[in-house]
């Protein structure tokens, strides 16, 4: 076999955590936001109810989760490229990475 021009460059996978997916560093450098509201306003201003909040963490904008049929939170991510919002609810708070799919 010959190694011509357009042979493929072979690299090693990630390192892995847990064997399972590359650790998410987004979380790592975020400072603390107040949620600008406490519902989300797209769906405040189209009549529809949701089922959970989301705050995003970079900027603090409330949104409904991807539970709720709007997933206005997703959507924030996709317009803003902000990466992590938390649920907005008590308790222990739940982080998500949307660019890793992941709890952080």
């Amino acid at each position: 076999m010959t190694h011509g021009a357009h042979d493929a460059v072979v690299r090693a996978p990630d390192p892995l955590t847990n064997g399972a997916a590359p650790r998410c560093s987004h979380a790592d450098a975020l400072a603390p936001v107040a949620a600008c509201s406490s519902g989300c306003r797209y769906c405040q201003a189209l009549g529809a109810s949701w089922r959970g909040l989301a705050v995003c963490l970079t900027c603090g904008w409330v949104a409904c989760t991807d539970d709720s049929p709007q997933r206005h939170a997703l959507a924030h991510y996709q317009e803003t490229d902000h990466p992590v919002a938390a649920a907005l609810a008590p308790g222990p708070q739940r982080r998500w990475c949307y660019v890793h799919h992941c709890v952080v």
